[in-house]
Order: structure tokens, then C-alpha cells, then sequence
């Protein structure tokens, strides 16, 4: 995720970003900077498609390979599992970029 991340952000500029009004409480009003609409998609289906993205790491239940988001969820389990004692110890899966 962090790679995916730092990747991303080489590619913005400043003109990537809207400068918006908003309400900081209620007395005061704030400038605040967003991507735009088009690098805010870029960002959402280029995330999309890291978590969609398989990875050597066995499932729980069946096969050899799982989508990043599969792995995510199969470690929350693990790790609640670790947590109620229904586990001795827990060492995270971790997929190789």
C-alpha cells in the first residue's frame, strides 16, 4: 500500500488539486485543497486495481494465490483469532511487491 501510494503522488502536480471554501466551525470559514475530479478517478481505480491484484500467499481455506483485499481480510481473521486467545501467536502473511 505504501508503495502504491508514494508511486502515485510522483505524478501530481499542483494543477491536479481544487482549491474548495468550506465551513471550519460554525463562524469560520476555511480553504481547503482536493485532487480534482479526473486524478481523484486515476487514484480510486489504480487503488481498484491493487487490491485486485494476486499475490503467492496460500488462502485459508483453498489455493495458492488471493487478491491483495482477500489477504487483508484472512489477516483481520487471524489476528482476532490471535486476539480471543484462540491462537498462540499470530505472524502476519506478507505479500512481496
Amino acid at each position: 500500500m505504501d508503495d502504491f501510494a508514494i508511486q502515485f503522488c510522483k505524478n501530481v502536480n499542483a494543477s491536479d488539486f481544487v482549491l474548495k471554501s468550506e465551513d471550519c466551525s460554525a463562524n469560520r470559514k476555511g480553504m481547503r485543497q482536493y485532487l480534482n475530479e479526473e486524478k481523484t478517478n486515476e487514484l480510486i481505480n489504480g487503488l481498484n486495481r491493487y487490491f485486485e491484484r494476486k499475490v503467492q500467499i496460500p488462502r485459508i481455506r483453498r489455493g495458492e494465490r488471493q487478491e491483495i483485499e482477500t489477504l487483508i481480510a484472512e489477516e483481520a481473521l487471524r489476528f482476532a483469532d490471535y486476539l480471543r486467545n484462540g491462537r498462540e501467536m499470530w505472524i502476519p502473511r506478507i505479500a512481496s511487491p
